[in-house]
């Protein structure tokens, strides 16, 4: 059985479970003690891996090899027959991801992560503060808690295109979900994970698609 190892709200494990549960397999989650403590993933990938998410199938260990790459999506893909990486599709999906992984992850996550303390156990909040402060500067998190509204605004004008996309087709790339669907879904799920935001009525046609994402099933 596949498992899954991660953190429930990072945008990047969200992509992954939505393709597991897209896909139908049976598989396992493994939530990590705390955002400080990665000694399981150092181990299994033999040092030389500390980030979410991973791959455990069997005796193989899959982790993402650069900053860019989609090893765990593609490992998925080829294993359970998803198509969702086909040949024709490649250079559009390159650009998508790269554009929804830094333009929209960069302003969804700092969203979500003001709300830490509801989701974060209060034993790991200082390391979580800890690990933002060292990453992004002395208080950041009430930072952006304070630029909130403005971040929004961005992430809304950050969404355009992909309302623009889906005018005229069920998903991004046409009228089957690619992976590019499923990277989309992951950064604007780590937006909504606190529940204290919805997608912008200004998008209606991306707040269709993603009831559509979440709840898509394969057709075997």
């Amino acid at each position: 059985m596949i498992e899954l190892i991660q953190f429930p709200w990072s945008p990047f494990c969200l992509v992954q479970r939505r393709i597991l549960e897209f896909s139908g397999a049976k598989f396992k989650i493994t939530n990590l003690p705390s955002t400080s403590d990665r000694s399981l993933i150092w181990k299994l990938t033999n040092e030389q891996y500390y980030a979410v998410p991973i791959l455990r199938d069997g005796a193989k260990v899959i982790y993402e090899t650069g900053d860019d790459t989609q090893d765990l999506a593609r490992y998925l893909d080829a294993k359970l027959n998803l198509d969702l990486f086909p040949a024709q599709r490649e250079g559009e999906q390159t650009i998508l991801c790269r554009y929804f992984e830094h333009e929209v992850e960069a302003l969804g996550f700092k969203l979500n992560d003001i709300y830490f303390k509801e989701f974060v156990t209060k034993a790991d909040q200082v390391g979580f503060i800890r690990h933002k402060e060292r990453k992004f500067g002395r208080g950041c998190l009430d930072q952006w808690r304070a630029q909130q509204k403005d971040l929004v605004k961005q992430l809304e004008q950050k969404l355009a295109p992909c309302e623009q996309m889906l005018v005229h087709t069920e998903f991004l790339l046409g009228d089957v979900p690619l992976f590019v669907d499923f990277n989309l879904y992951g950064m604007v799920e780590n937006f909504l994970f606190s529940g204290h935001y919805q997608i912008p009525k200004s998008l209606p046609n991306l707040r269709e698609w993603y009831q559509c994402m979440k709840t898509i099933r394969l057709v075997s």
